[in-house]
């Protein structure tokens, strides 16, 4: 029987905890098969992005995600190594937790702030590591406090009418690409990557990589580009 998203991420959690997640990713250059329904899913219909003429990959996640933030140093320095016509964005998800919701705030008002890179790995290690409570407003203005963060200027922009937007516009994304569990990447619009097979984290990224190639090909219409 197929795997759900979810229950894959339940077995993927406990391939991280028993140590067995391949330490590399398969090549980048080296060529993939794809198989439907196990490495990926058509999505119908396809979402238009926000970076015109480029193929735009999405991960969505939250700060309280335990694989996501497995996920975060491996996918740091894989987003700097991308081609320049394609485009990364990450978006927060909230699966309608009031914790989670405020973790999105968080991201937004530091992403306007342009704090966000310094932070995000702090972030991670505060809530999984440390067990910070960053779930509350208060709770977190204190935090960013001590990491130097203005918390007057932070707290007028963790309210802020632009912030409520950029939430609102992220959970209806989520309900558009029909995400249920987290980290899901997705690119182009049309290929959410579901990497039932992936030996580990690093695997996504190879079928992400897969999919990229085989988004630029749709775009040219090279033969084998089919959807």
């Amino acid at each position: 029987m197929p795997l759900s998203r979810r229950r894959f991420n339940q077995s993927l959690l406990a391939v991280l905890a028993a140590g067995l997640v391949p330490t590399q990713a398969l090549s980048r250059g080296a060529p993939q098969e794809l198989v439907e329904g196990r490495d990926w899913a058509a999505l119908s219909p396809a979402q238009p992005g926000d970076s015109p003429g480029k193929i735009e990959v999405l991960e969505f996640f939250s700060y309280g995600c335990g694989h996501c933030r497995d996920l975060h140093p491996l996918i740091t320095p894989w987003v700097e190594r991308l081609p320049k016509d394609v485009a990364f964005r990450q978006i927060p998800v909230t699966f309608g937790r009031a914790a989670w919701a405020n973790l999105a705030r968080m991201h937004f008002a530091l992403e306007s702030g342009g704090q966000l890179a310094g932070l995000q790995h702090a972030m991670f290690e505060a809530i999984h590591k440390y067990k910070v409570n960053l779930y509350t407003e208060k709770t977190s203005l204190d935090w960013l406090a001590k990491q130097g963060v203005d918390s007057r200027r932070f707290s007028e922009t963790f309210r802020s009418f632009a912030v409520e937007t950029k939430l609102a516009r992220a959970e209806q994304l989520a309900r558009a690409y029909r995400v249920d569990a987290v980290p899901t990447l997705a690119v182009d619009g049309r290929y959410v990557v579901l990497g039932q097979a992936a030996r580990g984290l690093p695997d996504l990224l190879s079928v992400t990589d897969a999919l990229i190639v085989k988004a630029r090909a749709t775009r040219k219409g090279k033969p084998g580009g089919s959807r």
